[in-house]
């Protein structure tokens, strides 16, 4: 932590920040002075992000959570209100998918992606924001995807869906929300160096029959700068997007991808 925390005495909490992009999310946000709440459904991964950030933020927590079940999200809610006294910061950051084809994917699968894409995430954000209301300010900020807006190499049709849906949310959310002071903004990787990226690029490698640095190289060549995310570039978008340097931003869905999408 700095002398000039952005975050000093906030309480932050983090979705899907067992590894990746959350992990990296939850360690950034402690690093800027805020409590962190890591949640996810991997406790083993889970326990290991609260290592890191509790040397950082020692308030710091980890709770298992599933945010796919309305129940376990409103219970986590209220638990962390009695401990912690509020709430100002939330970043949904939880999302699962596959590699995929249009005529394989299955009507369970569907409704896996979309349980947790979208039914979990409104969710989190729904009773966040009843105690954001309350004292009539907070930031939330929702990990989209670039598959959102019409990547074409995207894992596959519903996870593309539940990306452009999360945006939706993101600027509906933000209309309705914003009267209590409440932003509500999202940020929207691209290609990006985490355990379930490296899973997708190796097995469209293996169905290509390259290399996956030949395939990394082709997957970021129509991009600007010619390079995939780290983790990080993410949580710093989040970061800015959760402090009050962006305190009149709201409803805008940011692309961290290398300048690979102008929308």
């Amino acid at each position: 932590m700095n002398g000039r925390a952005r975050l000093a005495d906030r309480v932050a909490v983090v979705t899907g920040s067992a590894k990746g992009i959350g992990r990296a999310i939850a360690t950034t946000l402690a690093q800027e002075g805020a409590l962190v709440v890591a949640v996810d459904i991997d406790t083993e991964a889970g326990a290991a992000t609260l290592a890191e950030i509790r040397n950082i933020s020692p308030r710091s927590a980890f709770q298992r959570v599933d945010i796919a079940d309305h129940a376990e999200v409103a219970a986590l809610v209220e638990r962390l209100v009695r401990q912690f006294g509020s709430i100002d910061i939330l970043v949904n950051n939880a999302g699962v998918t596959r590699p995929i084809d249009f005529f394989d994917l299955k009507p369970e699968e569907v409704d896996w992606i979309v349980g947790v894409n979208i039914k979990g995430t409104f969710s989190m954000m729904q009773a966040v924001a009843r105690v954001m209301r309350e004292k009539r300010e907070g930031r939330i900020v929702n990990i989209s995807s670039i598959a959102g807006k019409g990547y074409r190499n995207t894992s596959n049709i519903a996870y593309a869906t539940s990306k452009g849906a999360l945006i939706a949310m993101t600027r509906i959310a933000a209309v309705q929300l914003g009267k209590y002071g409440i932003t509500v903004n999202a940020v929207c990787p691209g290609i990006t160096e985490t355990e379930l990226m490296a899973a997708w690029i190796e097995s469209r490698a293996k169905e290509g029959r390259k290399l996956k640095h030949d395939l990394i190289k082709e997957l970021v060549a129509d991009s600007a700068l010619l390079r995939i995310n780290s983790p990080l570039d993410v949580a710093q978008a989040v970061l800015f997007l959760a402090s009050d340097a962006s305190r009149n931003i709201t409803g805008q869905s940011l692309n961290v991808d290398s300048g690979m999408m102008w929308d």
